[in-house]
């Protein structure tokens, strides 16, 4: 397992570290539009869709986000986008959460489909729009969610005690998602300090912020995204949960599904440019 882990690992590597540091963002844009798609087609299966209408998902998808990519939203996309995208994370998030797993498959089939849909598609659009903006911006990105992730998992191990949501994944807890925060935190202010070096292409997610909103902004926004990457773990979580399934599929041998592997994103990048755009 661990072997399959690692190749898997080096061949993602392999294909998403030359497209991110392209001179241009369109070979990113393409080869992640390409996982979005994959992703679309565990979201049918994890609902119980049929094999056809799983892959018909799939390329709907891969439509949408082409679409979106040759006519040029990805580089002036309305910042209503963002906004519509935060409202439906943080409310259907919410309802999702406290529903449990018992109550997701109550939501009629078409429902299921087209939050999946709403959510990949504006994932993907969010991806794209922060190659755009630039390297050291989307990497910061990323980085929040690693960081969350890794801080939780450290600090979940050492201090976990108060279980964060039993029925959906046991193994989280209270005390790793604000262990996650505090990586986020530190990680923010190393960034700060590299940005402030003047060797950056570009302004980071963290300087963009401080920018904006000052320390208290900066802060209170790290919080608001660090809690929502763990949100988007946790719906997917629940989704797999409802259907019986340990992974999302076995596409990424050693790691699940690809949808295992971008969950925490799914939130955070279109989230991530919503704080942005308010300038």
């Amino acid at each position: 397992m661990l072997a399959q882990r690692v190749v898997t690992a080096l061949v993602l590597l392999a294909l998403l570290l030359p497209a991110l540091f392209a001179s241009v963002s369109w070979p990113f844009a393409v080869l992640t539009l390409m996982l979005i798609a994959a992703a679309g087609w565990e979201w049918a299966r994890l609902n119980a869709c049929a094999a056809s209408t799983c892959y018909v998902f799939g390329g709907l998808l891969a439509c949408a986000c082409a679409v979106s990519l040759l006519t040029g939203l990805t580089n002036q996309a309305p910042a209503l986008i963002w906004w519509m995208a935060t409202l439906v994370w943080v409310l259907g998030g919410t309802w999702a959460l406290k529903a449990g797993p018992d109550e997701w498959p109550a939501l009629p089939l078409s429902v299921r489909l087209v939050l999946g849909f709403l959510a990949l598609w504006t994932a993907w659009l969010a991806l794209a729009s922060a190659r755009g903006t630039g390297i050291n911006f989307i990497l910061s990105v990323f980085g929040l969610v690693w960081a969350a992730d890794i801080a939780a998992y450290f600090g979940g191990r050492a201090f976990g005690k108060r279980k964060l949501a039993l029925s959906i994944s046991p193994g989280k807890s209270w005390e790793g998602v604000w262990s996650g925060v505090f990586g986020v935190v530190v990680l923010s202010l190393v960034w700060l300090m590299f940005d402030r070096s003047g060797r950056a292409d570009s302004g980071s997610l963290y300087t963009r912020l401080f920018d904006a909103y000052g320390v208290v902004g900066l802060a209170l926004v790290l919080v608001f995204l660090s809690l929502m990457s763990v949100l988007g773990d946790l719906v997917e979580s629940l989704v797999k949960r409802s259907a019986g399934a340990k992974d999302s599929s076995g596409l990424l041998p050693g790691h699940g599904g690809v949808l295992d592997r971008i969950d925490a994103l799914l939130p955070v990048f279109p989230l991530a440019m919503a704080m942005i755009s308010l300038k």
